[in-house]
């Protein structure tokens, strides 16, 4: 499957008590795909996957893919070893994933050869297309524009989602040095999307509580309308910066989901952690000037 265009991080909704709630998921799915979607992510930085187990994470994958339809489904997986991380690309695998997007390992910082066999292990065992993600601000590990391309000529490994500042260099760089049809992502919450299409990239994936707002910056980017697509992505930077703010992202997203009645709840997980009301009320006003 060839992925490109907008793959929003899909939030996990929890109810008031914390548990998963199903309706809001479904729902939050599909009004992605009715925004201008091409598909959508769960298990991402932006879902709370560091906090949820097994079990929530079957659960979401087979609503998600019963609410997709034919639209790509990118699973995360984010564990700290190769034996854990199969045990999490094989699951999403059997539960219906396209694709996955998987972390390098992380709590022990592996060399560069380590990082081949990884993805090549993890491609070669679940034998479904594997984006790398490139992540070091989450991870603290460096993955050079030459260890990407080194990664991108291996079987299974199809995608990259480049999540390094500056991310418009090094989109360039790992899109002049990949092999043709190797597709490279932007990340960063869409903060630089427009370079990075610029220089090469073919899609990008933030959150997902604006997809209605930027898919058409994109379409104006696509048909070369460059002047309106900055315009459009002007309009939407206070949030966007909004939602990158380490510790509160989780939070940022949900309650701009709750406001815009997608889903129930802005209930967050630990250690995540909810918004106090100053910044709530910062953030109603961001929200106030686009809505």
């Amino acid at each position: 499957m060839v992925l490109s265009g907008l793959i929003p991080i899909l939030a996990t909704p929890f109810t008031e008590g914390g548990e998963l709630d199903l309706p809001s998921l479904r729902r939050l799915t599909e009004w992605q795909l009715a925004s201008g979607a091409g598909g959508v992510a769960v298990f991402g930085m932006a879902s709370e996957g560091f906090a949820l187990t097994a079990g929530d994470r079957a659960r979401v994958l087979a609503e998600v893919r019963a609410a997709a339809g034919a639209a790509p489904v990118v699973a995360g997986v984010g564990a700290t070893s190769t034996a854990t991380a199969l045990e999490q690309a094989l699951a999403a695998r059997d539960g219906g994933a396209d694709a996955l997007m998987v972390l390098p390992p992380y709590l022990v910082k592996p060399s560069g050869a380590q990082l081949v066999d990884f993805y090549g292990v993890v491609a070669e065992r679940s034998g479904i297309d594997v984006m790398v993600q490139d992540a070091p601000g989450a991870t603290g590990v460096s993955m050079p524009e030459s260890l990407i391309v080194e990664l991108s000529k291996l079987d299974g490994v199809t995608s990259v989602k480049v999540e390094a500042p500056p991310t418009a260099p090094k989109v360039g760089a790992v899109a002049a040095g990949a092999p043709d049809g190797f597709a490279v992502f932007g990340g960063q919450n869409a903060l630089f999307c427009l370079e990075e299409y610029a220089l090469g990239a073919v899609g990008t994936m933030p959150a997902c509580e604006f997809t209605d707002l930027l898919a058409p910056v994109l379409a104006d980017w696509a048909a070369g309308r460059a002047a309106q697509a900055r315009a459009g992505h002007a309009r939407l930077l206070p949030l966007i910066r909004f939602g990158m703010q380490p510790g509160l992202a989780w939070a940022v997203h949900k309650e701009v989901l709750v406001r815009r009645g997608l889903i129930a709840s802005a209930t967050v997980r630990s250690p995540a952690r909810p918004l106090d009301r100053h910044t709530r009320a910062l953030l109603d006003a961001l929200m106030a000037e686009l809505w």
